[in-house]
């Protein structure tokens, strides 16, 4: 009798003396889905040697469709061997592991336990809507972008109504200023040129046809084709009458056509009259003198 009850007293020792050197580690203890964890096996003493590391290029590595494996290390100590299994779940619940062999030794029956953030057990719902913004300047931010967005729909209104009127005005002022400012160039441009001695028949022509181009818009008439008897009934304010241009234009073609030298003081008494007819225009049209 003594002697059955030492057996099952050693049976019973062995068997806690397992369970102790056996024991199953998950780092960390709770594990959720896409968590990478590590399963620690606590294994019986053994001789020290060199750790057996797999990898996924290790032959028999294992593989599983809702587990990533990512490396398997056996620790040999005679102080305690363990078992490291790095991996990587992706669905919930108690998930058994493929066999494991490492170092000539097979390990089975390996269970984890995968949390999921998601709460499967309730039926699943919409959240509650989210709380309206409390942070300062918010009120001022909505009635802001409101009062804009009503003062562009005005503007366009105005815009509609009265915006081409105002938009033809604007672009008759720009062509009038372009075309007093071109005048102006022009005169300067042939006084150098007459300055550096150039050809004065040929400044006379540039004059000639420039100046009638500019009255030719500014009047809205064909002056580019007048002889200087027609520029006689010409009248363009009190500023400058009829008189005057079928005059300017008698002496210009005189000494263009004269076949005669022409005489630099003649050509500057023609720019100078230019300029004068320019000024009283511009004047008269309430234009700004370009810089």
């Amino acid at each position: 009798m003594k002697r059955y009850l030492a057996l099952t007293i050693f049976i019973l020792t062995c068997a806690v003396s397992h369970a102790q050197t056996t024991q199953i580690m998950l780092v960390p203890r709770t594990v959720f889905v896409g968590d990478p964890a590590v399963l620690v096996l606590q294994l019986p003493p053994a001789q020290n040697v060199e750790d057996i590391v797999l990898n996924a290029l290790s032959p028999d590595f294992p593989t599983d469709n809702n587990i990533d494996f990512h490396r398997i290390v056996l620790e040999r100590r005679t102080g305690g061997s363990r078992l490291l299994i790095e991996f990587t779940a992706f669905v919930p619940g108690i998930l058994e592991l493929p066999v494991i062999e490492a170092g000539g030794e097979r390990f089975a029956g390996l269970t984890v336990r995968i949390e999921s953030i998601i709460d499967t057990q309730g039926a699943l719902g919409l959240s509650r809507p989210a709380s309206s913004l409390a942070m300062p300047g918010t009120a001022f931010m909505l009635y802001g972008t409101m009062a804009g967005i009503i003062l562009f729909l005005i503007l366009v209104v105005l815009f509609i109504a009265k915006g081409r009127t105002l938009l033809n005005r604007w672009i008759e002022k720009y062509k009038r200023w372009r075309l007093f400012v071109s005048i102006k160039i022009t005169e300067k441009r042939l006084r150098k040129i007459l300055q550096k001695g150039g050809d004065k028949r040929d400044i006379l022509d540039k004059l000639s046809r420039v100046f009638r181009g500019f009255l030719s818009t500014l009047t809205e008439k064909n002056c580019r084709a007048m002889t200087a008897r027609e520029f006689e009934n010409l009248s363009i304010g009190s500023e400058i009458n009829g008189s005057l241009l079928g005059n300017f234009f008698r002496r210009c073609d005189e000494l263009r056509f004269s076949g005669r030298e022409i005489n630099s003081q003649d050509v500057s008494m023609l720019l100078d009259d230019t300029r004068d007819f320019f000024m009283a225009l511009r004047n008269r049209n309430g234009e700004e003198e370009a810089a």
